[in-house]
């Protein structure tokens, strides 16, 4: 087993496979587990090469940059804290991951100026207990950022109630892994 060093994560697969990030030092930063994401990957493996992705609440920014190491055409992260912005900045650069580009504010500002089906894969892994995933679901259907057929995966506690996503959505994949429970859903 690969030993993690502190304030770092690596990407998992694809171009940058093995490189590792530095992270923002911030309470409650929680990025997404090598395991968790083998998982994730391997789900969208088929769909994910060419894909216009958005991570939203990027905090790590490491959804979006190993979507973008798997050959995802263009990622937008949406960070707000200035701290943790700047550090995916930095990781950005240092991948030279020119398919990337981050906006620093809050992801549900950010959903009110989304183009309708801009996107064919988003990532929600918002602060564990802030509710924010149905908030987010209901602009990301509102706006219709989503194309038809695309994927959304949404992060959340084991222990959180199961998400109802709505009639919009279809249930794809679900799994629960440690403290994580994760969910694929697809757009009607």
């Amino acid at each position: 087993m690969i030993k993690k060093r502190p304030g770092t994560v690596r990407i998992i697969g694809g171009k940058w496979r093995g490189r590792r990030l530095g992270l923002a030092d911030l309470p409650g930063l929680r990025p997404s587990g090598d395991r968790g994401r083998e998982v994730l990957f391997n789900w969208l493996q088929m769909d994910i090469r060419g894909a216009r992705c958005l991570d939203l609440f990027a905090g790590t920014g490491v959804l979006g940059l190993e979507a973008a190491s798997r050959g995802a055409s263009g990622v937008v992260l949406v960070e707000k804290s200035t701290v943790a912005a700047r550090a995916i900045q930095e990781n950005i650069a240092l991948l030279g991951a020119d398919e990337v580009s981050l906006v620093a504010m809050d992801a549900l500002e950010w959903l009110g100026s989304c183009e309708p089906a801009s996107a064919d894969m988003v990532f929600i892994d918002p602060p564990f207990g802030s509710g924010l995933e149905m908030r987010t679901l209901e602009l990301l259907d509102k706006r219709g950022c989503v194309r038809s057929g695309g994927l959304v995966y949404v992060e959340t506690a084991r222990k959180s109630p199961p998400l109802n996503p709505g009639p919009g959505w279809e249930m794809a994949r679900e799994k629960m892994l440690g403290e994580v429970r994760m969910l694929l859903l697809k757009k009607n």
